[in-house]
């Protein structure tokens, strides 16, 4: 049912994924894009630890890369990740989203309308609102929202805001979110 699941995450983000990614299985069956907040001038030092820490596949996206299943690919700094409708990777260096590049909302709305019914989109911690409108478009395209338990979030602002402005679907604690992701998979 399933094809592909975004993630979206600012403060606090680096724990919460070093929790999540590594109890995703080596055979994932869907592809996993992550918008992470950063720098304009970090380097690719997210996917190499995620990498280091997970079964399944971590690395920084590539412009025109085909998502795969069983790969988590992390957007780099500087620029807006967008999923095109052949299910590749295109970068924007349009202006900031909700104060950041990368935006979370960019990749969830260019997703929602390349994956519809068969995306996850996910909000996890953050100090800001970004998220918030592109899990309401994942939404509107019928596909599967899930977002934080703010209780177990380093910043509770990205998830209240999604839940307060979006029907979710799920809440998950954090020490939940790697399974619900790895059994919402098997409905694939």
């Amino acid at each position: 049912m399933y094809e592909a699941v975004v993630i979206g995450v600012s403060a606090g983000g680096l724990d919460a994924l070093s929790k999540i990614i590594p109890q995703l299985p080596e055979d994932y069956p869907l592809s996993v894009s992550v918008v992470q907040h950063t720098r304009k001038d970090m380097d690719d030092f997210l996917a190499n630890h995620l990498d280091g820490l997970s079964p399944i596949k971590v690395k920084e996206a590539e412009w025109q890369e085909s998502l795969k299943p069983g790969t988590v690919y992390i957007a780099p700094s500087g620029y807006h990740l967008l999923v095109e409708k052949d299910k590749t990777f295109a970068f924007s260096v349009d202006p900031p989203v909700n104060y950041a590049i990368p935006s979370i909302d960019v990749l969830f709305e260019s997703a929602a309308r390349v994956y519809g019914s068969k995306l996850i989109g996910v909000v996890l911690t953050g100090a800001n609102r970004d998220g918030t409108k592109g899990l309401k478009k994942i939404k509107e395209a019928g596909g599967l929202t899930v977002v934080q338990e703010p209780k177990t979030a380093a910043a509770t602002e990205m998830p209240r805001s999604a839940i307060t402005n979006v029907n979710v679907d799920r809440i998950v604690g954090l020490s939940e979110m790697g399974t619900c992701l790895t059994e919402l998979a098997k409905e694939h």
